[in-house]
């Protein structure tokens, strides 16, 4: 058995996936690598298979028909023999001195008299046109160095959560929790770190610039323009995302400081869905936007008002075309504060 195993889910990523696995290389064989080929059409087969002879006890090249990220997430879950399990994307990588710390305290942590469910690190928004990248950390709202749970947490403020870039999950956790992501979806990470949460019970925070998220290609998913393009999957997600806590709210309403968390990110998703919508300024998108609310509003009335009357309902719902460029200023306000993308 493994300490931890790495997925590496790779659609067409010849150019630059040897750079991430190159990252990964130096946990030994405490790790194991999947490089997951997700029915690539370049040489993404031909050089996971070189990779797997070269390190042959550290690496598994897995091939399979073309499902989209959450397919290839699925079947590194489906695959791993970690203890520990972290999705890594091929286009970004981990940092060599935190990954050291990482290992460590994972040892340190494993076979003691209490289970670790999450280990959350820092991650580092690497943008190819700045020369200071952001550091996301969470010195202020967890604890650090030591076992918690969510009663432990302080407030986060908008715009800042725990992101797949974050976390490594313990791999018997996201089976027994059935996460299932969608197949042919983009924007299947918020699941993947949405879902499992009301199954984590102990939490360890490493204060440590782990994760390098490379962010700039105008080709990424996460591209504005491309976000517009693709908005019917990004609403596919907050769907799902509404659809889970409504039908899961007697296991996350347990807990207060569990329930506000997953509130509070399932109302980021949905504002981004919204000023997305508004911002493409189409008669056919602003429709989409009042039937998101409406799918909620009919699917549990609880959770709309809980949303539709916090301050980024009200903002995302201002009547008229004047409210709606107030909206999109003030979502570009918070875009910079924050600086999210």
């Amino acid at each position: 058995m493994k300490l931890l195993t790495f997925a590496v889910p790779c659609y067409n990523s010849a150019a630059y996936m040897e750079k991430c696995v190159a990252s990964l290389l130096p946990g030994g064989e405490e790790v194991e690598i999947l490089i997951i080929d997700d029915g690539s059409t370049d040489e993404t087969a031909e050089i996971a298979d070189r990779l797997e002879r070269e390190h042959p006890t550290i690496i598994r090249a897995i091939h399979k028909p073309n499902g989209g990220h959450g397919s290839a997430v699925n079947t590194g879950i489906a695959n791993a023999k970690g203890i520990y399990f972290k999705v890594v994307d091929s286009d970004d990588c981990v940092r060599e001195d935190a990954y050291q710390e990482i290992l460590q305290k994972l040892h340190e942590l494993t076979g003691g008299s209490r289970t670790l469910d999450m280990l959350i690190s820092n991650f580092v928004y690497d943008k190819a046109a700045e020369k200071h990248h952001k550091v996301m950390h969470y010195r202020h709202i967890l604890p650090r160095n030591e076992f918690f749970t969510w009663s432990d947490i302080h407030h986060f403020y908008k715009g800042h959560y725990i992101l797949m870039h974050s976390v490594i999950f313990r791999t018997k956790l996201l089976r027994e929790c059935g996460i299932r992501l969608p197949e042919h979806t983009f924007y299947v990470d918020n699941l993947y770190v949405f879902e499992p949460l009301p199954y984590v019970k102990t939490m360890y925070y490493l204060d440590v610039n782990f994760y390098s998220y490379y962010i700039g290609r105008e080709d990424q998913s996460v591209n504005e323009t491309i976000m517009i393009g693709r908005i019917d999957q990004q609403l596919k997600v907050n769907q799902i995302m509404i659809d889970y806590m409504s039908e899961n709210k007697g296991m996350i309403s347990v807990n207060r400081k569990l329930d506000q968390y997953m509130l509070s990110y399932l109302d980021i998703i949905t504002t981004v869905s919204s000023i997305l919508l508004i911002k493409s300024g189409t008669e056919e998108n602003l429709k989409k936007k009042e039937e998101l609310w409406s799918y909620l509003k009919k699917k549990d009335w609880i959770l709309y008002r809980r949303l539709r009357f916090g301050l980024l309902g009200q903002a995302m719902n201002l009547p008229g075309k004047g409210g709606r460029k107030i909206s999109v200023e003030g979502y570009k306000i918070c875009q910079k504060f924050f600086g999210f993308n």
